[in-house]
Formats: C-alpha cells, sequence, structure tokens
C-alpha cells in the first residue's frame, strides 16, 4: 500500500494509474538542490586539454561557473566566460563580441599557460533569438587559430523539445573533433557515458575474449588518447544522449555502433550480451555462473534488508524501470520511484511492475509543489537509490551514485548489492553531501 495518508496530489500517482506516454502535465518545474547529475561542464570536460567557453547571460552563467568551481584548480584553469549584457541586445554586434571575446581569451592562456588543442564554445539562447551569424564567427576563429579544433556548442534549453537537448548537441559535437580517419580492425570504443564502464563488466570480457582492443571514451588522459576513438570499428553506447552523435558517425564515417542500455535484469542482459557477441564473431560464452552470483548477492541482500522500505530517482541508473523490476522480482520493498517519463527500451518493465506492483508511489522528480518538505518526506528508515529520492524522502541512508557509476551486467551486480548493504549501514550526512551543485557519486572528474 501507498505510505502517504493523504489523497494523492499532482506530484504523484499510483504506479498503477500512470499514463506510460505522459506521466505529468508539462508545466513549471523545481529543480532541487540534490543536483549530483551531471552537466554539460562535466561531460565537456571529459575532451582532455579542451578549453570550455560559455558566452551568455550572467543568470545562465551561475550554474556552469558553480560546477567548474566545484572542480578544483586543475579544471577551473580550463574554463572561461563572456558575459552578456542587457545592451548585447540592441546595441552591440554580437558576431564581434564572440570572435574578440573569445580571441581576448586565447591570448591570455597563450600568455599564461599555452594554447589548448580545442575549444568548446558554447553559445546561448540569445544568440537564436537575434539571429547571430554563428557560421561567420566559426570560420573567423579557425582562420585565426589554425591550430584549435572548435567545438560548436550551444546552452540552449529553451528549444529542446523541438531541437537537440544541449547534452545531445555536446556529443554530437565532440564526436565531430575526430579527424576522419580509416577504421582500425577490432577496436572498439565505449563512447557517450559520462563515467567509465566498470572493468568487471562483461562487455570488456566478451571483447578480450573476441581479440578486440575496448576503448573507452571517459577515460582519455591526453587529447593525443582522445583522437583514437576516432579510429574505431565499432562504437558501444549506452547513454540515450549520444543517439545524434551515432547517427553522425555511422551516416557520415561509416563506422558501426551497438546500443547496449543499461539494463539490468537477466534476459535483457542476455540479450544485450548475445547481440554483442554476434557484432564480435564470438560464441557467446556461458554466463550462467555469473548470474547465479549475482542472484546469490540479490538474496543475501534482501535477507539483510528485510521490509526496509526503498526509493529509487532516474538520475540512479539511466534505466531506472529496468532495474525497480529487479528489485520487485528478487522481493525488495521498492515504494517510490522518482521519474517523469520511460524509455521505450524498458517500456515492457514498467508496464510489468504496472501489474505486478500496482501500488508503487510514482512521484515526479520536478513538480513545484516538491519544495514543501511535508508533501513528500518518509517517516522512519528507508534506503534512496540516488540523491534526489534521498533529499526529497529525507533519509541518511542512500546510495550516492550517478548514471549506474558505469556498472552494467552480473559482476557489476554483486558489487552493487555490496554498495547497497552498506549504504543501508552507514548513515551519511546527506546535506553536506547534496549541497554541492553539480556533484554527485563516482567522478572521472575528481583531482
Amino acid at each position: 500500500m501507498p505510505l502517504l495518508s493523504h489523497a494523492p496530489h499532482p506530484a504523484w500517482q499510483r504506479l498503477a494509474d500512470a499514463d506510460p506516454a505522459a506521466f505529468f502535465p508539462h508545466n513549471l518545474e523545481y529543480s532541487c538542490p540534490a543536483r549530483g547529475n551531471w552537466n554539460i561542464v562535466h561531460t565537456g570536460m571529459l575532451v582532455p586539454e579542451a578549453h570550455q567557453i560559455y558566452v551568455c547571460a550572467s543568470g545562465c552563467l551561475r550554474g556552469v561557473i558553480l560546477t567548474a568551481a566545484e572542480m578544483g584548480e586543475t579544471y577551473r584553469r580550463r574554463f572561461s566566460t563572456v558575459e552578456l549584457l542587457e545592451r548585447d541586445l540592441l546595441l552591440t554586434d554580437n558576431e564581434q563580441l564572440l570572435i574578440d571575446g573569445v580571441t581576448d581569451i586565447l591570448e591570455k592562456l597563450k600568455k599564461n599557460q599555452g594554447l589548448p588543442p580545442a575549444v568548446l564554445l558554447f553559445t546561448a539562447c540569445f544568440h537564436h533569438f537575434i539571429g547571430t551569424d554563428l557560421s561567420y564567427v566559426y570560420s573567423k576563429l579557425r582562420k585565426r587559430w589554425p591550430g584549435i579544433d572548435f567545438a560548436e556548442c550551444c546552452m540552449d534549453p529553451i528549444r529542446q523539445s523541438k531541437s537537440l537537448k544541449p547534452e545531445e548537441r555536446l556529443r554530437l559535437e565532440i564526436a565531430r573533433l575526430w579527424p576522419e580517419q580509416s577504421a582500425t580492425p577490432k577496436r572498439a570504443v565505449c563512447f557517450g557515458s559520462n563515467l567509465p564502464l566498470s572493468k568487471d563488466s562483461e562487455i570488456y570480457a566478451l571483447c578480450r575474449a573476441a581479440g578486440w582492443e575496448l576503448l573507452d571514451w571517459a577515460a582519455c588522459q591526453t587529447y593525443a588518447d582522445f583522437q583514437q576513438p576516432g579510429s574505431a570499428s565499432l562504437y558501444i553506447w549506452q547513454h540515450p544522449h549520444t543517439f545524434p552523435a551515432i547517427r553522425w558517425l555511422t551516416e557520415n564515417r561509416e563506422h558501426k555502433a551497438i546500443y547496449l542500455p543499461q539494463v539490468w535484469r537477466s534476459e535483457e542482459l542476455l540479450q544485450e550480451f548475445t547481440e554483442l557477441a554476434d557484432e564480435l564473431g564470438l560464441a557467446l560464452p556461458d554466463f550462467a555462473p555469473a548470474q547465479e552470483r549475482a542472484l546469490k548477492a540479490w538474496q543475501e541482500l534482501g535477507k539483510e534488508l528485510g521490509s526496509l522500505p526503498i526509493t529509487l530517482d532516474y538520475t540512479f541508473t539511466l534505466e531506472p524501470f529496468s532495474l525497480a523490476r529487479l528489485l520487485i522480482e528478487q522481493g525488495f520493498r521498492l515504494v517510490r520511484i522518482y521519474a517523469d517519463a520511460v524509455s521505450p527500451e524498458t517500456r515492457e518493465d514498467f508496464l510489468w511492475l504496472q501489474e505486478h506492483a500496482p501500488d508503487i508511489e510514482l512521484w515526479s522528480a520536478k513538480h513545484p509543489d516538491l519544495r514543501l518538505s511535508e508533501n513528500r518526506t518518509l517517516p522512519g528508515k528507508s534506503l534512496a537509490l540516488g540523491q534526489k529520492a534521498a533529499y526529497y524522502t529525507g533519509t541518511p541512508y542512500f546510495v550516492d551514485i550517478i548514471d549506474g557509476a558505469g556498472i552494467t551486467g552480473w559482476a557489476g551486480q554483486e558489487r552493487l548489492a555490496r554498495i547497497i548493504s552498506e549504504a543501508a549501514r552507514s548513515p551519511k550526512d546527506t546535506q553536506s553531501l547534496i549541497a554541492r551543485k553539480g556533484w554527485g557519486g563516482p567522478c572521472a572528474l575528481e583531482d
């Protein structure tokens, strides 16, 4: 049964009553302080030695500046801004402002720390509203700075319902930084995820067994290393925001790609690994022992947690409804899910949950009513999977992981069960962990 005693309000509903096409009306949104999930600044920093330049008004700059400030000196040195003022709407040649602003930053970098091999230049909705000729701007910059690769990025959330999201555009522009080159036989690359794929993943094991080299773009340490993924024979991608980049690579560079969503159930994993083995030209190994070890780990965790209420939010994993179904199938007491949409890949899992766990509370993760704690806090001890779930329910017992932390497959599930066990036994200082904007779980960017 639902844990709340009062009637449902617009911020939540029974899972059985939810429309998979649209959980909640699209209107005013609330952004809670738990912002451990990745944003475009973090993702851009994964291009080694590149410099990010954001050109927009001070209100928009606040968020990205705070993110860069939290990364430490190493990353702050790779971040600059050009502030737009009100008068720039009417009185400024904004093409020239872009060119001069970027030039001023690069001249200072040249003098103080050397020129970067690449610049990720982020324009804003402002430039689209006034019709800035960005093609002219980039043409001038490339002629002026021929030794620098410019990525044409944007921070334009206003148009994201009609065009590419900033996160999608960023990955597309990052892929375009790779020079056109011949595909290296038996070289695969994990591309698009913010965190490196865990080394214990069966994806690595399959590639090794087939004699393939597997690179991970999120683990590149130098710009020279970053160029290697451009010669891949096969791109392996998991993050949904990577699709425009993969489409461009396969259509323009004629490379192959395979989508392996971050699913959790054995049936789904077996299907994915079968598809990967076929692509690698490998007979599928016997994964039964690995499945049995993962099952044992979940069973032991179930005995330990008993009837402890568990909540899950969409930032914890790229496919929360796949994980939710696994938890229900293994007998855990999952009582809440914070999410505002379901992916096509896990729609079947969502429908299964509606039938087999109809009283799970489905909460919006951004409804404005959630700003009031009396609308959401859970009484007693509960365990949260994800920062947002921890913040909304008010629990100090939570697993601080973002995007699944690179965990994939049964070996990763064994490790995740241990992590959850530790989180259920050891309370965290929730407020101090979520106070830092744009920073959460295991991170590839720590100094």
